[in-house]
């Protein structure tokens, strides 16, 4: 076990948050060896974790058996201490405001998630690992409330270092890197997702801020087809997809340009419909 971080007032040790990334192939046909999208020290520290807190206890089960291919873990699987997230919080998210706009704008039956509970190890001297399926928890995952409960309790929390599906995609755009907008999922309703596509479109041009957003990769093609007929056709729109594996995609181009190309290919999201896939849009 790696050393404790933060002490208490009674001058008990406390044991750490630490953030770990996971791999971004989660749901994908193929997998990448994790020491080509993961470095060393990241998967050294993995392995010495005993406690966890996961969005998912089956998935992150699965990541622990790849990296023991690698590193020896410090204990069995079957004895890893996984607590998953609630399932409300996937859903509803983690924080209050975020939940009220998912539950109708009521903000008494939308409270904020209150992780505290589920450091208790940490509390007891022991490092914990918060991960998600896919990426860096807290980031387009749920985790910020378990991050925000650690700072309310006087822990250490540490990000390992590890890929981050959002700023790879914005860094192959082409789009503005200084001045951007994660915002998520879109509405799947046609209007309201139309009009949100305007209104991020309109921000974007008067500020310079990229916007990207993500989709459930089922639905890919139908936001796509929405991007390309809302946005204006000198409007930059760019889609990146399977990021790290061997048939990994980042395309660019102008609206007008996609139009164009689509021409030849009318089914054409250059994403699938089994991938994840980041879209990003702006001047």
């Amino acid at each position: 076990m790696s050393a404790p971080g933060t002490e208490s007032g009674s001058g008990a040790a406390h044991g750490r948050l630490l953030l770990v990334p996971t791999p971004l192939d989660f749901g994908c046909a193929e997998q990448v060896p994790l020491t080509q999208v993961l470095p060393e020290g990241t998967l050294a520290q993995a392995a010495q974790l005993t406690y966890w807190v996961a969005e998912n206890a089956k998935s992150a089960r699965a990541y622990l058996k790849r990296i023991a291919a690698t590193h020896p873990l410090a204990c069995t699987l079957q004895d890893m201490q996984i607590t998953e997230l609630p399932r409300a919080v996937h859903k509803g998210g983690d924080h209050a405001g975020q939940r009220r706009a998912r539950s109708g704008g009521q903000a008494a039956s939308a409270p904020a998630f209150d992780a505290r509970s589920l450091l208790a190890p940490a509390l007891a001297g022991h490092d914990v690992g918060l991960a998600s399926e896919a990426g860096m928890p807290g980031v387009a995952d749920p985790g910020s409330s378990v991050v925000r409960a650690a700072h309310q309790l006087g822990l250490q929390v540490l990000p390992l270092v590890g890929p981050v599906s959002l700023l790879l995609a914005l860094a192959a755009s082409g789009l503005n890197g200084q001045s951007f907008a994660f915002v998520g999922y879109l509405p799947q309703q046609d209007d309201a997702r139309a009009q949100t596509i305007v209104r991020l479109e309109q921000l974007a041009r008067k500020t310079g801020q990229a916007q990207i957003c993500i989709e459930t990769p089922y639905r890919n093609a139908k936001l796509w087809q929405a991007l390309l007929q809302h946005l204006h056709p000198d409007t930059w729109l760019s889609v990146s997809a399977g990021l790290t594996l061997p048939a990994a995609i980042s395309r660019s181009a102008s609206v007008a340009e996609w139009r164009r190309r689509q021409g030849s290919q009318p089914h054409g999201c250059p994403a699938d419909a089994k991938t994840p896939a980041v879209f990003a849009f702006g001047c």
